[in-house]
């Protein structure tokens, strides 16, 4: 399945990897942290059933979103939350041909950075987070699962690591991606992708 998925993109390019946001502006508390300020990944301790997610919180840089369910579109890239409307405009957003979050394999979720008619938006300081860092996710069945930041990059979108981000893992891992860097006014688009890097360390329900 991941094999399939990984050709699939490729084929596809880097569009099938980019977020379409259009804003003036990026991601203003921090640059990604450099490679040598990453973590170990957790392994592969804590792998629980998939159960879809339903939610995303960040506390680190306040984020706390319901999760959208996103597909992949006609010519075979990637969905991204719609620009067009609130809230979905400032929402983030699980790809569905990704493992689900906790279970083994690379879960994807994606949001956007900002937009021209809504302004900072779900993923604007996803830069900012460092290696320690906690992120949950809430799932249907009533667990959270609960990821700590290994690391955060910063790509070009022409040389997207699609193998990295999509690729098999031996653990139960998280994949956050916006859009970064400078922004290309004439192109209405960033011209980076950011990438953070988590693995799941716990996993719990509520009360």
């Amino acid at each position: 399945m991941l094999v399939v998925l990984t050709v699939l993109l490729a084929l596809a390019g880097a569009g099938a990897l980019v977020l379409a946001g259009t804003g003036a502006s990026g991601p203003t508390r921090a640059e990604p942290v450099p490679a040598a300020a990453s973590l170990a990944p957790a392994g592969a301790g804590v792998v629980v059933a998939p159960a879809d997610p339903v939610r995303l919180d960040i506390s680190a840089i306040d984020v706390h979103t319901p999760l959208l369910t996103l597909g992949l579109n006609p010519d075979g890239t990637v969905e991204v939350p719609s620009l067009d409307t609130m809230p979905e405009a400032n929402q983030a957003g699980w790809y569905d041909g990704s493992p689900t979050p906790g279970a083994l394999g690379p879960s994807v979720i994606l949001g956007h950075v900002d937009s021209a008619r809504f302004g900072p938006s779900v993923f604007y300081d996803l830069a900012a987070l460092v290696p320690g860092d906690r992120v949950e996710v809430t799932r249907t069945d009533g667990s959270t699962v609960t990821f700590q930041v290994d690391s955060v990059a910063r790509y070009p979108k022409d040389a997207f690591p699609t193998d990295a981000v999509y690729g098999d893992i031996d653990h139960a891992g998280l994949r956050l991606i916006t859009c970064g860097g400078e922004f290309d006014r004439a192109a209405r688009s960033y011209k980076d992708n950011i990438v953070v890097y988590a693995s799941a360390v716990s996993a719990g329900r509520g009360e």
